[in-house]
């Protein structure tokens, strides 16, 4: 997988087709930081062509697993970040007859090490909060369509998603995470 460098970012290609890390340049001194997060023609240069509609933020304390979600109709495109604390990102290919279908990606996301996320459309997306508290960022290039969402199973077995949960931790999910389906659940 190859690195591309353009302005003041590295775009990070990763196994899965699509998905891609980015890593700011981050300007820095004793007086704190300056980066930028997002410029259009930069980013479809390395490859995130979405024409993002909207901005979320949301805030969860530890332990709490937000995912994995996705859309069968207004498939949306998301480019996500961690403005405090940290989080294990995750994004699944729901794209049937991908060669990577079922496969996932992971990413250590955290206020930290300042890296963001790419996540295409027709892939399911979650993650779990390492510190006390985190607050997330993303766009999105598309509307939230709440009679399309379909929920894929945190722990299913046939993803087999490795998330990083320490000795101890409670699982906090959603009332409606609970009723995430099984990959095999899910009808194509």
């Amino acid at each position: 997988m190859e690195n591309v460098t353009i302005g003041n970012f590295t775009f990070e290609k990763t196994a899965i087709d699509g998905v891609i890390i980015v890593h700011p340049k981050v300007h820095g001194d004793n007086r704190g930081f300056f980066m930028e997060t997002y410029v259009e023609k930069v980013f479809r240069e390395g490859g995130i062509d979405a024409n993002f509609v909207q901005d979320n933020h949301s805030s969860s304390t530890y332990g709490v697993l937000r995912g994995l979600h996705f859309q069968r109709e207004h498939t949306q495109a998301k480019l996500v970040r961690v403005v405090k604390g940290e989080v294990y990102d995750v994004a699944v290919d729901m794209r049937k007859g991908s060669p990577t279908f079922g496969k996932y990606v992971g990413v250590l996301l955290s206020a930290e090490n300042k890296k963001q996320f790419f996540i295409p459309k027709y892939f399911a997306h979650g993650f779990l909060v390492l510190s006390e508290e985190a607050e997330f960022v993303y766009k999105v290039d598309d509307y939230y369509a709440p009679g399309s969402e379909v929920g894929l199973m945190w722990n299913d077995p046939t993803v087999g998603v490795d998330w990083p949960i320490a000795e101890g931790m409670e699982i906090k999910l959603s009332e409606k995470d609970t009723k995430n389906l099984s990959f095999d659940e899910i009808e194509w």
